[in-house]
């Protein structure tokens, strides 16, 4: 809830420098068409457009693909990202993160340039292996397809850790928005099936109740009415599950509502004041705590569903990369005796 000010509450406002941005990138942006192939072809156009205007160049640093089996589902594209030009020596024992990108269930992916970006220079910055996972759209596949496909995508990365120059104890999942619900999905699935250490888990403005229960709208500008907000979560949420809104209810689709979360690994969680999916994400680390569950919860002011991504345009932004990175940097020594005891 906003904070009172001389006896009144105080609406949040925009951090000036997103809202410089928001209008930077204006002119930039085609209006997306309805269709889901039409929306998602517009929207990769969009993303080419403006990183081009930015000057985002992705780093050259060593990546290489590979196609990942999926039981019963289609085969998921990963892309594995290494610190520097050349791929790391087998069995140089990196952090791993498995990350799941953000897009609505329904657009973007790892060939986006601003995701492609992103993900060299977390890479490149922590000093890890990082894996992108190219899980399929909504609606021409629906769940359980994507929990599936990363499910299987981070059982890969396990199996072929050494090979990729990681290590299979040091690996951690993360995800933004409708990535960090897979990414959350993906930490209940490994509880339920095979109890594989993952030593953090990072989500960035997760989307983890698809009922909409946890919407929070109260950052919202008056402009855009929370029902119109809720109307376009609803509608994408349908998409991603389809018409049985019992599904909403599952915990791999909404881990929010899973029945326990106990045994789920440490979390960075981080949200954003002008975002509905705060209440998502907030709600979700007082579950973890609850659950006794290492957890820590940041709420940056001003910001929107989407500013925290950009990195060198937005302070905040800048920030919370500094943050996500320390965190990451982490794993390279504090599991350091985890690792001798299990070996």
């Amino acid at each position: 809830m906003p904070r009172p000010r001389n006896g009144r509450f105080r609406r949040p406002t925009l951090d000036d420098a997103v809202a410089r941005y928001e209008n930077r990138i204006a002119p930039l942006l085609a209006p997306e068409p309805k269709d889901p192939a039409g929306r998602r072809r517009v929207a990769s156009e969009n993303d080419t457009r403006v990183s081009a205007a930015l000057g985002i160049v992705p780093l050259d640093t060593a990546t290489r693909d590979e196609l990942v089996p999926v039981d019963g589902h289609p085969d998921v594209r990963v892309r594995v990202y290494w610190p520097d030009a050349d791929p790391a020596a087998r069995g140089a024992d990196l952090p791993i993160l498995v990350y799941f990108y953000g897009g609505g269930f329904t657009i973007a992916g790892i060939d986006w340039v601003s995701w492609d970006a992103r993900f060299r220079q977390r890479a490149h910055d922590a000093g890890i292996v990082l894996v992108a996972v190219d899980y399929a759209h909504a609606p021409e596949q629906r769940y359980p397809t994507q929990p599936e496909q990363c499910w299987s995508a981070f059982e890969w990365v396990r199996a072929h850790a050494t090979e990729l120059g990681g290590s299979p104890w040091r690996i951690a999942v993360g995800g933004a928005s409708s990535g960090g619900d897979l990414a959350a999905a993906v930490t209940l699935m490994n509880r339920d099936r095979a109890n594989h250490p993952i030593a953090l888990q990072i989500l960035e403005n997760p989307a983890l109740d698809l009922t909409i229960g946890h919407a929070d709208m109260a950052g919202i500008a008056a402009s855009m009415p929370g029902v119109i907000v809720r109307t376009a979560g609803r509608q994408l949420v349908r998409q991603y599950l389809g018409d049985d809104a019992g599904t909403a209810r599952l915990p791999y689709a909404s881990p929010l509502l899973a029945a326990s979360h106990d045994g789920l690994p440490p979390a960075l969680i981080l949200t954003s004041e002008l975002d509905p999916l705060r209440g998502d994400g907030e709600a979700y680390a007082r579950a973890l705590s609850d659950a006794g569950v290492a957890v820590t919860a940041v709420r940056f002011i001003g910001q929107t569903h989407g500013s925290l991504g950009c990195t060198g345009l937005i302070p905040a932004a800048d920030a919370a990369h500094r943050l996500l990175i320390a965190e990451l940097r982490t794993l390279h020594s504090a599991d350091a005796r985890r690792v001798e005891s299990a070996r």
